[in-house]
Order: C-alpha cells, then structure tokens, then sequence
C-alpha cells in the first residue's frame, strides 16, 4: 500500500508531535519529516519529496506563506497545507494566493485534518468551515463593492456547468456532486475545467468568488 509521505514545519516541537500523535494510527500517512523554520525544510527537501506538507505561518525568518510561495514554484508537485493559529482573511488569501491548498485552524480535530490531507492528495482544495464562512463574508463584501458587474454568467456557462459551479460554492467535492448528479468524477472534472477556463478562473476559491458576484447562490 503506497503511504502518503507528510513533512511537519512548526516551530513548536509540542505541535509537531501532536499532529504525529493525531495522525500515528493511520497505516497509509507517513512522517517523513520534521522542520522548525525554512532552512531546515529545505534541508530536508533536497533528499525526500513528500506527497504533502503541513506548514505553519509563524515561523522564524521566512513566514510560512512565504515558504509556500517557493515551494509551489520550486517543487510543483508538493502541495501545501495550512495549519494555523491565524484567522484572519489576509493570512487565508495570501495563503492561498501563494499556491496553498488548504487552511486549518489549529484547534482542528482529527477527522477534518484527515479529511482535508486526503481531499487535498486527490487535487481537491480544503477549507474549514471556520474559514470557509470568513472567506464567504469577505467575498460577499468585495463582490458588493465592485462597480464593474462581470458577463452574465447564465451567457458563458452552460446549464449544467452552472449546477455543477453551485456545487462547489455549496461545499461539495468532486466525488459529492458526481454522486449528485449521477455523472462520473471524470466527468465532473471535465466540467470544472470548462468552467475555470471560460471564466479565466485559476481554482475553486476563485469560482466561489464569481458565483457570489453574480449571485448564482442565495446567500
């Protein structure tokens, strides 16, 4: 069985062994590494390439938005986990504009930080729901302070591409709307390409932004 390999960067050795210990009864996940600041992460990176890592934001010298920037330039293949004390939506979204793929609060249980390791390996994107509803609000205000109103969606997307964008602004992952609508996750992918591609769109983030500026979801 191939074992998902995880690097730990905090500089709290205490929370670095209570992921370990969170995550030590699950035979497919595997530590293959530990680092308290960026020098020491790349020490390490230049002998083992994890599947993903679980980062920080405080971290001595570099922060850990800066850390992920490079290494989703450097090492594209790695993919980014936040796991932070930090709420605030300028840490979310420089998080994510860097190149993570999730955001966690640290006081995050056991379930969800699975739950977001396995989303995030399959190349979906994972967000608490603490998070998910500071994002919500912060969309919901940029979305009403913008004065230029975007093309009519229901004029670019087609009528399944826009149930299926609802989906995802919902909630659900792919595997949730293929289940749905009773279409493949292939499929479903297949979809959110056209979707991201149409709307210049780069992730799911982005597209819930849309839906809300065009107010393809009740909010």
């Amino acid at each position: 069985m191939k074992k998902l390999k995880i690097i730990l960067v905090d500089d709290h050795h205490l929370v670095r062994d209570g992921i370990k210990s969170l995550l030590s009864s699950t035979s497919d996940l595997e530590i293959v590494g530990e680092a308290s600041d960026g020098i020491e992460l790349f020490e390490i990176l230049s002998s083992v390439k994890p599947d993903i890592i679980i980062m920080d934001i405080s971290l001595p010298g570099k922060s850990g938005i800066d850390l992920t920037k490079e290494i989703c330039k450097d090492y594209p293949d790695i993919k980014v986990l936040i796991l932070s004390m930090y709420n605030n939506e300028d840490f979310i979204f420089n998080s994510i504009k860097a190149g993570a793929r999730g955001y966690l609060p640290k006081n995050t249980t056991r379930n969800e930080l699975l739950e977001a390791i396995y989303a995030i390996d399959s190349g979906e994107e994972f967000f608490s729901e603490s998070i998910s509803k500071i994002m919500l609000k912060s969309y919901v205000k940029r979305a009403t302070d913008d004065e230029k109103p975007s093309e009519k969606p229901d004029e670019i997307l087609t009528t399944r591409e826009l149930e299926i964008l609802k989906l995802y602004v919902e909630g659900f992952i792919n595997k949730e709307i293929g289940d749905k609508l009773d279409i493949s996750i292939r499929t479903v992918e297949t979809h959110k390409n056209h979707i991201m591609r149409k709307l210049g769109l780069k992730s799911t983030v982005e597209m819930v932004k849309f839906a809300i500026k065009n107010k393809i979801v009740e909010l």
